[in-house]
C-alpha cells in the first residue's frame, strides 16, 4: 500500500515538474540578427532535439514502472513534442534569417554592379580604344616597315641596274676598241700586201 502510494505520489512530482526543455515553450523565441546567431540558433535547435529524444526515452522507461502507465507515456510524448516543436520554431527563425541575409547579400550585390556598370563601362571604352590605336599603330609601323623594305629594294636594284649598265658600258667599248684595232690592223695589213704586191710587179718589169 505503502509502495503504491509512493508510486502515484511521484508521478504527481513528474506532472507538475516538467523538464526543463519543455518550460518554455510558450516564452518568445530569439530572432537572429547576424548569421552566427542563426548558426548558434540551429544548433541550439539540434541540442534541444537530441536532449529531448534523450529524455523521452529515460521519461519512457521510468513509465513503465508507474501504474498509471499510459498516462505518464502520454505525458512525456507530450513534453518531448512541445521541445521538438520549440527546436523547430528556433530552426525556422534562423533558417529564415539565413535565407532573407542571402536574399540581401544577392540584392546588395546586383545594386552594386548597377553602381558600377557606368564604370566597367567607361573602362571597358577605354580599353577598346586603346586597343584601337594601338592596333592602328601596328598597322603604320607594319606599312612604314613595308615601305622602307621595299624602297631599299629598290635601291638596290637600282643599284644593281646601274652596275650592269657600267659592265655592259664597258664590255661595249672594250669590244669597239677591239673591233677597231682589228680593222686597223685589216687596213695596215691591206697596205702592206698592196706595197709588197707593186714591188713584185715592178721588179718583174725589169
Amino acid at each position: 500500500m505503502r509502495t503504491r502510494f509512493q508510486a502515484i505520489l511521484s508521478l504527481l512530482l513528474l506532472l507538475a515538474g516538467p523538464p526543463l526543455l519543455a518550460q518554455k515553450a510558450d516564452s518568445p523565441l530569439p530572432v537572429p540578427r547576424t548569421l552566427e546567431q542563426a548558426e548558434a540558433q540551429l544548433q541550439k535547435a539540434d541540442t534541444l532535439r537530441k536532449e529531448a529524444e534523450k529524455h523521452y526515452i529515460e521519461e519512457e522507461a521510468a513509465c513503465y514502472q508507474k501504474i498509471l502507465v499510459s498516462a505518464c507515456l502520454g505525458e512525456a510524448k507530450e513534453r518531448y513534442s512541445n521541445t521538438l516543436i520549440e527546436a523547430r520554431k528556433l530552426e525556422a527563425h534562423a533558417r529564415e534569417f539565413q535565407r532573407a541575409s542571402r536574399r540581401s547579400e544577392v540584392t546588395a550585390k546586383k545594386d552594386q554592379r548597377a553602381a558600377e556598370q557606368p564604370v566597367r563601362e567607361a573602362r571597358q571604352q577605354e580599353q577598346a580604344e586603346r586597343y584601337r590605336t594601338d592596333e592602328s599603330a601596328k598597322t603604320a609601323e607594319r606599312e612604314q616597315k613595308q615601305l622602307d623594305k621595299e624602297r631599299k629594294a629598290e635601291e638596290n636594284r637600282k643599284k644593281l641596274d646601274e652596275k650592269q649598265a657600267k659592265r655592259q658600258l664597258k664590255e661595249k667599248k672594250r669590244l669597239k676598241k677591239q673591233a677597231e684595232q682589228i680593222e686597223k690592223t685589216s687596213r695596215e695589213r691591206a697596205r702592206a700586201e698592196k706595197k709588197a704586191a707593186g714591188r713584185a710587179a715592178r721588179e718583174n718589169k725589169k
